[in-house]
C-alpha cells in the first residue's frame, strides 16, 4: 500500500483482545511494507558496517606506502558512500510510508467504529479519550510500526559486526561482543518509569485542554455572570500542573539520554586504551586498531535503534490498548431477541416501513403520522430518542433490553446502513460543520425534498437573509456563503432551524426530533410545527417536546411517565383528562407527595437561549384557555 492509494478499501478486522495483539495484527497486515523497509535498512546498515573495514585498509595502505591499495580503498569508500546514501533515502521513504499507512488504517478503523456506534460511543467512552486515541495515540502506534523494520535491520547488522570483529580481531572483538548486550539493554529498567510519567503528563494536558474548550464554549455565559476570573484561575492551576508533570517527565528522559551517551563513550575509551596497548606491543597492526575503533564508533548508530524501539513500544503499547478498547465496543446485538433471523441479523437490507414501536416503554408512533412525545424528564427523553433511532444505550447493553421495532423488524437486526436510512435522530444539540450552506445541506437523502423546501419549512428566511448580508459580494447567494464551525456566527434558534432543514432534506422513513424548537420564539415555533407536518405528510415523524404550540399540531401525543407510556391521544384531550400531563405541559410542579398539580407558573419574559430575542416563559392555565377559545 502506497500513500497515494489511501484510504484502504477495507481496513480489516483488527485483533482487539489486547494492545500487543493489536500491534501484532497491524504489523502483520503491513508485512509487504515491513519487508521492503527491512531490505533497504539492511543495505544501509551493511554499507555503514563495511565502511570501517575500507577505512582500515586505507590507513594500512598509507602505513605500507602502497598506492594501488590506497586507490582501491578510496574507490571502495566511494562505492560504500553511494550505497549508504541510496539505502538511507529508500529506508526513510519506506519507513515513513509504513508509519502513515499504519496511522491511516487505525484512523479508518476508529472512524468506522464511531459511525457504527453513533451517539452511543460517548456513553461508553469519554469523548476526550476518543479524541486522544484518534490523534496522539494514532501517531504513537504509527511510530512503533515505522521503527520496527529499522530496528530489525539494525539488530541484524549488529550481530554481523560483532561476529565479524570476533573473526577479524578476537582480542578486541570479544570486548565489543560482551559490551553490546549491556549497551542495548541498559535503559530498559528506566523506560517503565519514564512512560508512566509521560502518561501522567498526557492526562493532565488532556484535562487542561478540556477545561479550556469548555471555557471558550461558554464564554458568553461566563461574561454574563462574571465568572471569567474564576475559570481563568482554574485553567492557570491546571496549566501549572501540566508544567510540573512535563518537567518531571523530562528529567527521566534526560537521565535516559545521558546513559545512552555515557555507556558507549566508556566502551569507546576502553577499546582505544586496550587497542593502543596491543598495538604498542606489536600484537595488532595500526590499521586493525583503526578498523575496530571505526566499527565501534559506527556501532553507536544501530544501537540507537534499540533505544528507539524500546521507547516506541513503551509509548505505543498503552496507546494500542486504548485504541483496542474503543475498537472492541460493539453495537448491541439482537441475539435472543424476537424477530431476528438465525444468524442474529435481518435477512434483507431493504428499508422496512410501518409503525415505530418501543417494547420497553410501550411508545407507538403510527406510520405516516405526526407523533409528539412528552416526557417530564428531559434526560429520559434524550435516552428514548436514541433508542428509537437504534442507538444502543449503556442501560440497554447492560440489561439486554429488546430492540425498537419498525414495521415489526428490530432495528438492531438491520444492517447499520439500513438502520440509519430508516430512522434519523436529531438530538437536542445538533452540530453544524463548517462550509457553505449548500455543502451543509448536501447530505445523503431520498432526493424527494429539495433544499429550498426544507429551508422554507424550517422557517429559515431570516437565516438566508443574514447569510446573504455576510456574503463576500453584496447580494451574494446565501447558499454559497460559508457557515462558521458549529454555526457560531448564528443565534441558537437559527442553528436549530438550519439543523432541522438538514434533517428534512434527508427525508428518512422515520424522523425523530428531540426539542427541535427549544430556542425559537413562539410565533416561529407554531409556523415550524405546521410546515414540518405538511412537508412530512405520509412520513412518520416523532417529536419530543412539551410546547403546547407544537403539541397542538400533532396527530397523536404520547405521554411517558416513569419510563412507560402513561397516556396517549390528542393534545387537548390529554390536557383536560390527565393531571400529570397537564402539570408537565403547563410547567407545574406537584404538591408535596399528593400527585396533584400545584400553582401555575407565572408568565415571565427573558432572553432566549440564543441571546437575541425574548421568548415568553411557561404559559399559564389561562393562556391555554385563551388558545382553546381562539381556536
Amino acid at each position: 500500500m502506497q500513500i497515494r492509494d489511501l484510504p484502504y478499501p477495507d481496513p480489516g478486522d483488527p485483533d482487539v483482545r489486547s494492545g500487543p495483539r493489536f500491534l501484532y495484527w497491524l504489523g502483520r497486515n503491513q508485512l509487504g511494507g515491513q519487508c521492503r523497509s527491512l531490505a533497504w535498512g539492511l543495505l544501509h546498515q551493511c554499507g555503514i558496517a563495511a565502511l570501517p573495514l575500507a577505512v582500515g585498509f586505507a590507513v594500512q595502505s598509507v602505513v605500507e606506502r602502497s598506492g594501488a591499495r590506497l586507490a582501491l580503498s578510496g574507490g571502495l569508500i566511494m562505492l560504500l558512500g553511494a550505497v549508504i546514501a541510496v539505502g538511507d533515502t529508500m529506508l526513510h521513504r519506506t519507513a515513513v510510508t509504513n508509519w502513515i499507512t499504519a496511522a491511516a488504517r487505525v484512523q479508518q478503523l476508529l472512524a468506522r467504529k464511531t459511525a457504527e456506534l453513533g451517539s452511543a460511543l460517548t456513553t461508553r467512552v469519554a469523548a476526550g479519550e476518543v479524541v486522544a486515541v484518534s490523534t496522539g495515540d494514532v501517531e504513537k502506534i504509527g511510530w512503533f510500526v515505522e521503527a520496527l523494520s529499522r530496528f530489525l535491520a539494525a539488530a541484524t547488522v549488529l550481530v554481523i559486526i560483532c561476529a565479524g570483529l570476533l573473526l577479524y580481531l578476537p582480542s578486541l572483538g570479544i570486548v565489543v561482543a560482551l559490551a553490546m548486550p549491556v549497551l542495548a539493554l541498559a535503559v530498559l529498567p528506566l523506560l517503565s518509569s519514564a512512560t508512566a510519567r509521560a502518561d501522567v503528563q498526557r492526562d493532565k494536558a488532556g484535562r487542561a485542554t478540556e477545561l479550556a474548550a469548555d471555557t471558550v464554549a461558554g464564554l458568553r455565559v461566563l461574561r454574563g455572570i462574571g465568572g471569567e476570573e474564576l475559570f481563568l484561575s482554574r485553567y492557570r492551576g491546571a496549566s501549572q500542573e501540566v508544567r510540573r508533570a512535563a518537567v518531571r517527565s523530562a528529567r527521566m528522559w534526560a537521565l535516559i539520554s545521558g546513559i545512552q551517551v555515557l555507556l558507549p563513550g566508556l566502551l569507546l575509551i576502553a577499546v582505544v586504551c586496550y587497542g593502543a596497548r596491543l598495538a604498542s606491543e606489536g600484537r595488532i597492526e595500526v590499521g586493525q586498531l583503526v578498523t575496530v575503533y571505526s566499527a565501534v564508533t559506527l556501532l553507536l548508530f544501530p544501537l540507537r535503534h534499540f533505544q528507539e524501539i524500546a521507547m516506541a513500544y513503551s509509548f505505543s503499547r498503552p496507546s494500542a490498548k486504548r485504541a483496542a478498547r474503543v475498537l472492541a465496543l460493539q453495537r448491541s446485538s439482537c441475539e435472543d431477541r424476537t424477530g431476528c433471523g438465525p444468524d442474529g441479523r435481518a435477512a434483507s437490507g431493504v428499508v422496512p416501513s410501518g409503525d415505530l414501536y418501543d417494547p420497553v416503554t410501550g411508545m407507538l408512533a403510527p406510520a405516516g403520522e405526526f407523533t409528539a412525545v412528552v416526557c417530564g424528564d428531559p434526560d429520559a427523553a434524550g435516552v428514548l430518542a436514541e433508542r428509537l433511532g437504534g442507538h444502543a444505550t449503556a442501560v440497554q447493553d447492560a440489561e439486554r433490553l429488546p430492540s425498537v421495532l419498525l414495521g415489526g423488524v428490530p432495528l438492531d437486526a438491520l444492517p447499520l446502513e439500513t438502520s440509519r436510512t430508516a430512522v434519523l435522530v436529531q438530538d437536542k444539540d445538533p452540530v453544524l460543520l463548517s462550509g457553505t450552506l449548500s455543502e451543509l445541506l448536501d447530505v445523503p437523502s431520498s432526493g424527494q425534498v429539495p433544499a429550498g423546501e426544507a429551508l422554507e419549512a424550517a422557517q429559515c428566511a431570516d437565516v438566508l437573509q443574514a447569510l446573504a448580508q455576510a456574503a463576500v459580494e453584496p447580494g451574494g447567494d446565501p447558499m454559497l456563503t460559508k457557515v462558521t464551525e458549529r454555526g457560531r456566527s448564528l443565534s441558537g434558534g437559527q442553528r436549530q432551524r438550519l439543523a432541522l432543514a438538514r434533517s428534512l432534506v434527508t427525508d428518512p422513513e422515520v424522523l425523530v426530533l428531540d426539542e427541535p424548537t427549544s430556542a425559537v420564539d413562539s410565533h416561529t415555533e407554531a409556523r415550524v410545527a405546521r410546515s414540518v407536518k405538511e412537508l412530512r405528510a405520509g412520513r412518520t415523524t416523532v417529536v419530543f417536546a412539551s410546547s403546547p404550540l407544537l403539541l397542538d399540531h400533532a396527530d397523536r401525543v404520547v405521554f411517558v411517565h416513569g419510563g412507560v407510556v402513561a397516556a396517549a391521544g390528542p393534545h387537548r384531550e390529554l390536557l383536560h383528562g390527565d393531571e400529570r400531563y397537564r402539570a408537565v405541559v403547563t410547567r407545574r410542579s406537584d404538591d408535596a407527595g399528593d400527585g396533584l398539580p400545584g400553582p401555575a407558573a407565572p408568565v415571565v419574559s427573558g432572553p432566549a437561549p440564543d441571546g437575541r430575542a425574548d421568548r415568553p416563559g411557561p404559559p399559564t392555565e389561562q393562556a391555554f384557555a385563551d388558545i382553546e377559545e381562539s381556536a
